[in-house]
């Protein structure tokens, strides 16, 4: 059971965590070009891979029952909790930036509002932070893990 476990956790992680870092990341790009299918086609893409996210969170708190007092693995939980509400904010600011962009009927590279300006930059910052957490969850997987 641990084996199967182990294989979903895996999986979850590779096929979701990747192509959300992915999108959140791209986001910040193509507020700037104001393009907006591109744009809500990655918010579409950030909202199903965070929820599809949980699974990673779900199978690992199941395969690390045993642990669960471990410094390791409370910190990684906390983390990916974190990083889950990073995520609400990132989805947010995408909604908030194509609704912007929507209402100027796509904008241009050289002139996207203000408020599209400020979304560029958190969700920069944020996809930056969340990507950091995945890495440091990644290490304390790794290195702290029973043998």
């Amino acid at each position: 059971m641990n084996d199967l476990l182990l294989w979903l956790h895996i999986g979850f992680a590779i096929f979701t965590l990747g192509p959300l870092t992915a999108a959140t990341m791209s986001t910040p790009r193509f507020i700037r070009a104001g393009d907006v299918n591109v744009l809500r086609y990655l918010h579409r893409t950030t909202r199903i891979y965070a929820v599809a996210a949980l699974g990673v969170f779900l199978f690992g708190a199941l395969l690390g029952r045993e642990y669960l007092g471990r410094p390791y693995l409370s910190i990684s939980m906390t983390l990916f909790i974190v990083a889950l509400a990073l995520l609400a904010l990132v989805v947010r600011d995408q909604g908030v930036a194509l609704r912007i962009l929507g209402r100027e009927g796509g904008g241009t590279a050289e002139s996207p509002k203000g408020d599209a300006k400020v979304q560029i930059g958190r969700v920069a910052a944020l996809s930056g932070v969340i990507t950091v957490i995945w890495l440091v969850i990644l290490v304390m997987m790794v290195w702290g893990s029973p043998s």
